[in-house]
C-alpha cells in the first residue's frame, strides 16, 4: 500500500495520521450536527472533542506500550514513532471517557446525551483509522487464499511481504461505517439516554472479539484471547447492564440516568 502519502526531502506525510485528522474532522462535523438536534452547546463539544483525540491518542499508545512492553524496552523512543503502529483504540476509549467526564462535569452538562452523540462518532473515527491501517500495512491479517485478500509489496508496510492476507482492516472499516450509518439513521428511536452509546459498545465488541480471530499481527494476552477480546467482554457486559437497568428506571417513572 502507502505508508506515506506525500514525501519532499525528509518531510513526510504519513497515511496513517492523515486518515485518523481526516476521521476526526468528519466525526466532529457529524458530531456538531447531533449536538445541536440534542440541544447541546456545540462550541463545548468541539472543545470536548480536542480533550478527547489527545487523551485517546495518550491512551491508545500507552495501553499497547504496557502490553508490549518487552517490543520496546531495547529502544524506548519507539513509544514516540506512531507513524510505525501501535495504537489500540479500547485504550484511547477509556482514557478518552474520564477526560470527557471531568470536561462535562466542569461545565455542566449531563454525560450521557454526549456519549450518545460519540456513539455515531467513534465509529466513524474508527473507520478512517482502519483505512489508514490499510494503506499503513499494521493491524493486518493472517494469510488465507480467499478472493478478498490484500498483498502488501511496498517495503515500508509494517504486514508480511508478498503473501496474500486477511484485509482485517477493511473488515472492520465497512463494520465501523456500518454501525455509525445504523446508529444515525435510527437517531429518533433511541429515547432513553446512553442506550445509544452502550448499543455502539455492545455492537463494535462483537465485530472487534471476531476480527481478532483473523488478525495475524502480535496477538495472545490472557491464553490464546487478546487484550481486545478481553476489554470487548467487559465492555459489552457493562453496555447490557446499563442497557436493563436503564430501561427497568424508566419504566419504574425513575429518572435516567446523567
Amino acid at each position: 500500500m502507502h505508508p506515506v502519502l506525500l514525501q519532499i526531502g525528509s518531510f513526510k506525510i504519513f497515511s496513517y495520521g492523515t486518515m485518523v485528522a481526516l476521521g476526526f474532522l468528519v466525526g466532529m462535523w457529524i458530531g456538531g450536527r447531533e449536538t445541536d438536534r440534542l440541544g447541546i452547546d456545540r462550541d463545548k463539544f468541539y472543545d470536548l472533542g480536542m480533550w478527547m483525540i489527545l487523551s485517546a491518542i495518550v491512551g491508545s499508545r500507552l495501553f499497547h506500550v504496557l502490553v508490549y512492553w518487552r517490543d520496546y524496552a531495547a529502544d524506548p523512543m519507539e513509544i514516540f514513532r506512531l507513524w510505525n503502529g501501535g495504537l489500540v483504540f479500547y485504550g484511547g476509549l477509556l482514557a478518552a471517557v474520564p477526560v470527557c467526564w471531568l470536561f462535562l462535569r466542569k461545565h455542566r452538562i449531563p454525560f450521557l446525551p454526549v456519549a450518545d452523540v460519540a456513539a455515531v462518532v467513534i465509529p466513524l473515527g474508527i473507520g478512517f483509522g482502519r483505512i489508514g491501517c490499510t494503506l499503513a500495512g499494521c493491524c493486518y491479517g493472517k494469510a488465507t487464499g480467499c478472493s478478498l485478500a490484500i498483498t502488501f509489496t511496498h517495503p515500508s508496510s509494517l504486514a508480511p511481504l508478498n503473501v496474500p492476507l486477511h484485509p482485517t482492516q477493511i473488515y472492520e472499516a465497512a463494520a465501523s461505517f456500518g454501525i455509525a450509518l445504523l446508529l444515525y439513521m435510527t437517531r429518533e428511536r433511541f429515547r432513553t439516554p446512553g442506550v445509544r452509546f452502550w448499543t455502539m459498545l455492545i455492537l463494535y465488541g462483537v465485530v472487534r472479539s471476531l476480527l481478532e480471530i483473523l488478525r495475524d499481527d502480535p496477538r495472545g494476552f490472557l491464553g490464546p484471547f487478546s487484550e481486545s477480546q478481553i476489554v470487548s467482554f467487559v465492555l459489552i457486559v457493562y453496555a447490557a447492564a446499563s442497557i436493563v437497568r436503564a430501561r427497568r428506571s424508566r419504566a419504574h417513572g425513575a429518572a435516567p440516568p446523567r
